[in-house]
């Protein structure tokens, strides 16, 4: 009776189970294109999302923004751009990390950098003032959760390029105070803090003395270490001395881009698994295939001679229709196939904790691959992510599970701190 008994319960017990089991258990692979987008896209509006980095604010500058001018209007749909509050609806982004984006060229002129980092972290809280029923500032993973129960797109902030902090250590504690969450610790050179990517010249062959010191300073008052844009120098030293988990905000696998050291070798990105970091993939064409640059220097070249032949320029309407039919013929762009080919990569190398979504919205002009030119489009990604086989779960820590990891983990390390 006794082995009858149990057998029932069980059986009860699976029965009670079941419901949750089938979903955890749903097999994707199995639906129509249709049927995944359909299912891909009401994932992507109910999953918080969080995006690495995207340069709305300096977007907001090159159109002739400033504090004195009022900002974009990204409330409504804007006709240029990949960001604005509608298409992020559309698409489930809730949290983009907006860049405060500081050209290492301003280096050259000491306070420059500050300067403008305070003035595009101004702009970005005057979006938030000025659409406040669209849009809020986050500083916290508890904010973005409070912001999409709301249904209002966060703007928590990050700093790209470390340049801003100048020569005073003193500036970390302080642009943790205006809101930033990471700092990028450097740009398209080498600044005070490392080396660069970009830059041939190395400094300092990794992190300099002042380099890490801002690390050291970051993990203390709680702001993220970005590797995006250092050298493997930079990015080692960085991973040597950090305290917390880092993040890549927008840096792919450098499988795809054989020598292009602004990706990341399979050495680097086992290196950050092993912190408990993680990157952030970017969508940049020439982040994610080496024959994009090809392909678009071709066309590019094309359609120079072919207006230089005709005597036509850009604005020209017989121009535009040239180049659009010509383009579309000859499209260099990779596929939204391509990112995922990334994150797959990521996944197989490491394990799915350590991945996450940094596409460079306005940051990488046009050279956005099909299927992913603006943030109304991420449910194509998750579509066919899960067309390879992934699961919610997977969708879930790719969309802001592992990046909110790592924000805590950052947060936590800071308070412990300060007793």
């Amino acid at each position: 009776m006794r082995k009858y008994f149990n057998a029932a319960l069980l059986v009860t017990l699976a029965f009670a189970c079941a419901p949750k089991e089938q979903e955890a258990t749903i097999d994707y692979t199995t639906m129509s294109d249709a049927e995944r987008l359909e299912v891909a896209t009401k994932m992507a509006q109910e999953t918080i999302m969080v995006d690495g980095h995207v340069d709305l604010p300096y977007r907001m500058k090159v159109g002739g923004f400033t504090l004195q001018r009022e900002v974009l209007d990204v409330s409504v749909r804007t006709p240029d751009g990949n960001f604005d509050f509608p298409r992020a609806k559309e698409g489930g982004l809730d949290a983009p990390f907006m860049s405060i984006y500081i050209p290492a060229g301003l280096q050259q002129t000491p306070g420059s950098s500050k300067a403008l980092a305070d003035s595009l972290i101004l702009m970005t809280e005057r979006l938030a003032e000025t659409f406040p029923s669209q849009f809020a500032m986050a500083y916290s993973p508890a904010d973005v959760e409070a912001n999409f129960a709301a249904g209002k797109v966060s703007l928590p902030m990050g700093m790209e390029n470390g340049s801003a902090l100048e020569d005073d250590i003193s500036n970390v504690a302080y642009f943790h105070e205006r809101g930033i969450r990471y700092i990028t610790l450097t740009h398209g050179k080498a600044n005070l803090i490392g080396d660069s990517s970009y830059d041939t010249v190395r400094l300092y062959n990794g992190l300099s003395e002042y380099g890490e010191k801002v690390v050291a300073e970051m993990n203390r008052v709680g702001i993220m270490v970005d590797l995006s844009h250092v050298s493997d120098d930079t990015f080692k030293d960085a991973l040597a001395l950090t305290k917390a988990p880092v993040i890549a905000s927008h840096s792919s696998v450098r499988k795809f881009t054989p020598g292009f050291e602004r990706n990341m070798s399979d050495e680097l990105i086992q290196a950050m698994a092993k912190n408990g970091g993680v990157m952030m993939i970017n969508f940049g064409g020439t982040f994610i295939d080496s024959a994009y640059a090809k392909g678009a220097d071709k066309v590019r070249e094309h359609l120079i001679n072919y207006m230089a032949e005709n005597n036509l320029s850009r604005r020209d309407s017989a121009a535009q229709a040239y180049i659009a039919e010509y383009s579309s013929a000859n499209n260099p762009f990779p596929t939204v196939q391509r990112v995922a080919d990334h994150i797959d990569h990521v996944k197989n190398l490491v394990g799915i904790d350590y991945v996450g979504l940094g596409s460079d919205f306005d940051g990488v002009g046009d050279s956005l691959p099909t299927g992913l030119k603006d943030v109304s489009m991420y449910p194509n990604l998750i579509a066919e992510l899960l067309k390879r086989g992934y699961t919610k779960e997977e969708i879930e820590k790719i969309c802001y599970k592992n990046v909110f990891r790592v924000w805590k983990a950052v947060d936590d390390y800071a308070a412990s701190q300060k007793g």
